[in-house]
């Protein structure tokens, strides 16, 4: 039987937290979901239990209800009456900053019991000394230092004198970064923190310092103790409250670099993302282009070895030209087959049920056995180094400096080796497996990707059964007016310590906003005669702002055709998304509307999501079109395929779902504070003429409907 919390004492801090609240203002929303916070989890046990009693509450709470106090205030107090902590979950660093910077220091300041609270971040957002030391005033040859990839190719006399003037050189830059780094250290001026330096190093720079897992011997490092990534674990090891990333929760799974999850209570806050990072975490992907790396690869463990007296296994060199040569016949089939679909070089090629074509399987076969025999090489060296270092701290230094050589090589051929496995999985439940070409780089480059369709399976495998007392919240859980969609994309379905509660926002939709759906004698699946005829009708709605507006669009061909069709006077207006960083394009957007003049952001997805606009800043959202996901995603197209296979109808079970989750995010953009008063407008006539327009509707916010015609705008009846 667990101990069991006084409920009491959870809700008596949240009513400390909102009694030290400037203007706060009750909502009965926040209450509830307080209440239900303390009743789910005051019971569940936290430890060794032979049968342990989980609970996991779901909780979509409408914009503000203010979830982050209600959560916040009432697990902090549980946690500290059982001597345990709570890790908070996040999907965006905006959250991370509120929760870090406003909530939890608020809280802080009321409660009785004074507590610790900490950002965690992954490994590769430090600085690893003992490599920073190694590229400054070493004297390395620069193959020693850098990535062979990353090397600048050699140039010829002509690229030579094509030079940008002022162009720097890559590694000259690299080199006064370093040196750079390492002076503000020596001085104490940097603590190692990649997010804390002014300005933020370019990913291929910082990539080559990076501390991560291998290259890492830990306590036998000679800079283990003033580590910038151990201590920041130290100070995480001090704290109650952590809050962290949903990226990193995932990946820590069984890797002790956060609390372990049976023993702390546990919030996933933007939790409508889990499923998303769950694919994304168990995805595997190689790249098929650039094997200059493969080169260096043999050259590096024959050093290694040959420098501790070490003698290999394996026949390094042969197996690194075979796997060499075996990725490029794969590459050769791949862009052959890419080929005979399109001549394209931007391509993406996806294969029907997870099957690999004939041709491709004894490539498959034999990149997955010359990368796993390197990799098992590569791993019995680096435990031998290990070995010895404990077994010798005199050599620790000298056997850390190996050890970070290696490092680079094990995740490129464990990449290699989770790909080429996946690829040759074939089970009931397909994997989608798919073939990419692209030339953002320049050059045509080809990568293999496989992942898993069925994003609930994972976490109910990998996640579920690790947690007793988990807060999943978002103010957008529920789809077309239930909790189905998530509960079965999340893996929560039919768990009996699930429970789910939706609390309505404060906010008046029905006063404060209205829903305005238009009608376009174009059918919106005509692509081109409805963007002709969405864009005239934007362009006059655009033409009525007078402070701040939001369009959102469904594709960059769809915005391009808006920007392409402004006029002088709406041009000077519209800020685009892209154009220049999201900070500078908000503040700019802020300046003109608090300066009394018209200011309309255009953007994709991401502004649909997150984006705070209150008041003056957003008093129109203008949809374009429904947002439906693209459908020549792969994982997309693999799982409705699966569905189909089985007789389902994966329209009616994932599409119109997750566009009503979508449309949920993008109509929320309007209504942020009690005293908004704004207007959504959305060109896609479906909304209101389909049957699944209509369970669209019935997820969204209770705002005024109206259908704009030809010769004017009429409410609708039955939904206001």
């Amino acid at each position: 039987m667990s101990d069991s919390v006084p409920a009491s004492k959870a809700l008596a801090a949240f009513d400390q937290m909102l009694a030290a609240t400037p203007g706060f203002r009750a909502r009965a929303g926040q209450r509830d979901m307080a209440e239900r916070i303390v009743t789910a989890l005051q019971g569940v046990s936290l430890g060794e239990h032979a049968q342990p009693e989980r609970a996991i509450a779901v909780i979509q709470a409408g914009t503000g209800v203010g979830k982050s106090a209600a959560y916040l205030s009432t697990l902090v107090a549980m946690a500290l009456e059982r001597k345990t902590r709570v890790l908070v979950s996040t999907a965006t660093v905006a959250l991370q900053e509120q929760l870090l910077q406003k909530d939890l220091p608020a809280l802080a300041a009321v409660l009785d019991t004074p507590f610790v609270f900490a950002l965690a971040k992954g490994r590769g957002r430090y600085v690893c000394k003992l490599k920073l030391e190694r590229l400054v005033g070493s004297g390395m040859e620069a193959d020693d230092i850098f990535e062979a990839d990353d090397l600048p190719a050699p140039a010829t006399a002509d690229l030579r004198q094509a030079r940008v003037p002022g162009q720097q050189d890559p590694q000259a830059r690299r080199l006064r970064l370093y040196e750079t780094l390492a002076r503000l250290l020596a001085a104490e001026q940097w603590d190692g923190d990649r997010d804390s330096l002014a300005d933020s190093p370019e990913p291929g720079d910082w990539s080559t310092l990076a501390a991560e897992r291998h290259s890492c011997t830990v306590r036998h490092c000679p800079r283990f103790r003033d580590c910038s990534y151990y201590q920041a674990r130290t100070q995480l090891a001090q704290a109650q409250v952590i809050v962290a990333n949903h990226d990193l929760v995932l990946a820590s799974l069984g890797r002790n670099a956060l609390p372990d999850l049976d023993k702390c209570l546990l919030v996933f806050d933007e939790g409508h993302h889990l499923p998303a990072v769950a694919l994304d975490q168990f995805s595997a992907a190689m790249d098929l282009s650039n094997l200059r790396w493969l080169d260096r690869l043999p050259r590096s463990l024959i050093e290694v070895a040959e420098k501790m007296g070490y003698v290999l296994t394996q026949d390094v060199t042969t197996l690194a030209q075979q796997l060499h040569a075996a990725l490029g016949n794969a590459a050769r089939i791949g862009m052959d087959l890419l080929r005979q679909i399109s001549p394209s070089y931007d391509l993406v090629h996806r294969f029907g049920d997870g099957r690999l074509p004939d041709v491709l399987v004894d490539p498959m076969t034999l990149i997955q056995g010359h990368a796993q025999a390197l990799s098992e090489t590569l791993e019995a060296l680096g435990t031998e180094i290990k070995t010895r270092a404990k077994e010798d701290p005199g050599q620790a230094a000298r056997l850390a400096l190996l050890y970070a050589k290696l490092g680079p090589l094990a995740p490129r051929l464990g990449s290699i080796v989770r790909t080429s496995v996946m690829f040759l999985t074939h089970e009931s439940q397909p994997l989608a497996k798919w073939l990419r070409s692209d030339t953002s780089s320049g050059l045509v480059s080809l990568s293999a990707h496989a992942c898993p369709i069925v994003p609930g399976d994972l976490l109910r495998q990998h996640l579920w059964g690790e947690v007793r007392g988990v807060v999943i919240t978002s103010a957008t859980l529920s789809s077309c007016g239930n909790f189905d969609f998530f509960l079965e994309e999340s893996g929560l379905r039919d768990m009996p310590c699930v429970s789910t509660l939706a609390v309505e926002s404060p906010f008046d939709y029905a006063t404060q906003g209205q829903l305005v759906v238009a009608e376009t004698a174009a059918d919106p699946r005509h692509v081109e005669a409805f963007t002709r005829e969405m864009v005239a009708m934007l362009l006059q709605d655009l033409s009525t702002v007078r402070r701040g507006a939001l369009v959102l669009f469904t594709s960059r061909v769809q915005m391009k055709a808006a920007v392409d069709a402004l006029g002088p006077d709406l041009l000077p207006l519209v800020l685009v998304q892209g154009q220049m960083s999201r900070h500078r394009l908000m503040s700019s957007h802020q300046a003109r509307v608090e300066s009394g003049q018209a200011s309309i952001i255009f953007g994709m997805q991401s502004f649909g999501e997150g984006m705070d606009l209150p008041g003056a800043l957003c008093e129109t959202v203008l949809i374009t079109k429904l947002p439906f996901a693209s459908p020549s995603d792969p994982v997309e197209e693999a799982r409705a395929e699966w569905l189909k296979r089985q007789g389902r109808n994966p329209f009616d079970e994932l599409v119109v779902p997750a566009t009503g989750i979508r449309l949920l995010q993008w109509t929320g953009r309007a209504i942020r504070t009690e005293d908004d008063q704004a207007r959504v407008l959305c060109y896609d006539k479906r909304l209101l003429g389909t049957g699944y327009g209509r369970r669209m509707l019935q997820g969204l916010p209770a705002y005024a409907v109206f259908r704009r015609l030809r010769s004017g705008t009429v409410p609708v009846p039955g939904l206001q």
